[in-house]
């Protein structure tokens, strides 16, 4: 008996169904908790089996595919407690993309990314030194690490393996169904916000009870998504209703959140993405294009208009950075440059190796007696590694690029390299989308394999 399994099973041509299935999966996991938990488990062995039992050509997609949903569900599981721990989306992204390097091998010129793995042990021989008795060594270290350790496996498994462009664009809607369950969520945890919100700062009640920043990150990611779809995969006019009513419902979610970081990432790597798009294009798909982007425009401004209306007019307070009584706040960064700032002074106190790693939150804690994370993952690793965070940080930038000038066909290159790049700066690595979806940028883009037709001989 063949155990093999063809990713054509479950091909994601039948993304109605999909998307209706993930509304009524948010809907379910909002009424009943205990479900969840039990969703975690069942997702966790099915993609287990599918990428254990896969065929050989088929290992690389359905570990990818595995990577992104959990990518896509892991704000959802933290902030329904659902996971099996908080930060088991990344572990399994690493466990996943091990088991891949186990089966696949990898390139031999991905050897920057282990320097780059490499680079980062010295932070934690120093933070065994450095951080006091009363932090948890072990938790605070795998907290600050987890997201380089995820981008580096990741990058090592995704780094010029070759996969088609079709299959990238399954990879990104294996993102975006959970983000619609989050959305649905998020709508039944606060269906109305009208006298809900007394303020223009991050509202956890409009987040699900959670951070504002990680939802609205992963919302914002979905969103671009969305975007894709609307602009590549939406041929008839059924489809680009669904996708537009998907992106209001998903776009008013993020932007009620009140946290900018997520929203302002999104439209950076939307304008990205079109850019490259509209370049790639004939004259004939230009037009066509400019008739969608006008499309999504209305419907954008549409979105910012409800969105308006439903906070009182907090929601333009927020982004012209007044508060409630309108007037300006002095910092636009919310307390975020301020904390980079300590960071430098880390780098200074120890420019070789770093104060080790975790040690900024760790002194947070000594100072104001709060946990404060870096916002910032420069200033992190700046602080944290010291001279070593520098050659870190030139690894990350120059390595993809260096990539893209021998492989050119990643139309989202760019946006990819965007996001995380936009991510790391306004909320650090806390979840795993920056770390995954820097990793997709390496991937070897291949051409569709035309099927062979041969002519029939006449008799």
């Amino acid at each position: 008996m063949n155990l093999a399994i063809k990713s054509k099973i479950y091909s994601t041509d039948n993304y109605v169904l999909f998307v209706l299935f993930h509304i009524v999966l948010g809907i379910l996991l909002y009424e009943f908790d205990f479900l969840n938990t039990v969703y975690f488990v069942f997702i966790l062995f099915f993609f287990l089996f599918r990428i254990l039992f896969s065929s050989k050509e088929d290992k690389t997609i359905e570990i990818l595919m595995a990577c992104a949903y959990f990518t896509g569900i892991e704000v959802l599981f933290r902030m329904t407690k659902g996971g099996l721990s908080y930060e088991a989306s990344k572990y399994l992204v690493i466990i996943f993309t091990t088991i891949g390097i186990f089966y696949k091998g990898i390139s031999g010129k991905s050897y920057p990314y282990f320097a780059f793995l490499i680079l980062l042990v010295p932070a934690i021989i120093v933070a065994s030194v450095t951080l006091t008795y009363g932090a948890r060594f072990r938790t605070n270290v795998a907290f600050v690490l987890s997201g380089p350790v995820c981008l580096g496996i990741a990058s090592l498994f995704c780094f010029d393996r070759k996969i088609t462009q079709k299959q990238v664009l399954d990879i990104l809607l294996y993102i975006l169904l959970p983000c619609i369950t989050t959305t649905t969520y998020l709508f039944l945890y606060t269906p109305s916000l009208k006298g809900l919100l007394s303020g223009t700062a991050s509202n956890s009640a409009t987040s699900g009870g959670f951070g504002p920043n990680q939802v609205a990150t992963i919302l914002g990611l979905g969103v671009f998504i969305i975007i894709v779809r609307l602009f590549l995969q939406s041929n008839s006019l059924r489809f680009k209703i669904l996708n537009l009513i998907i992106l209001g419902a998903m776009s008013f979610r993020a932007i009620v959140t009140f946290s900018r970081g997520g929203v302002v990432a999104a439209v950076i790597i939307v304008i990205i993405f079109l850019g490259a798009i509209f370049y790639r294009s004939s004259k004939k798909q230009v037009n066509q294009l400019i008739q969608v982007s006008f499309l999504l425009g209305f419907a954008l401004v549409l979105v910012w208009g409800v969105s308006s209306n439903q906070t009182d007019g907090l929601i333009d307070m927020r982004y012209v950075n007044k508060d409630h009584l309108g007037r300006e706040k002095k910092d636009i960064t919310t307390g975020r440059w301020h904390l980079f700032m300590e960071e430098v002074d880390g780098f200074l106190e120890s420019p070789f190796l770093g104060i080790g790693a975790s040690r900024v939150k760790n002194k947070r804690v000594e100072a104001y007696g709060r946990h404060l994370p870096s916002h910032n993952e420069i200033g992190r690793l700046l602080s944290e590694h010291g001279f070593l965070g520098i050659i870190i940080l030139l690894i990350l930038v120059f390595t993809p690029i260096s990539f893209r000038s021998r492989n050119k066909k990643n139309m989202f290159f760019y946006a990819f390299l965007g996001f995380w790049f936009a991510t790391i700066n306004h909320s650090g690595m806390r979840i795993a989308a920056p770390s995954f979806i820097y990793a997709l940028a390496l991937l070897n883009i291949t051409n569709e394999k035309n099927p062979l037709r041969r002519k029939q001989l006449k008799k």
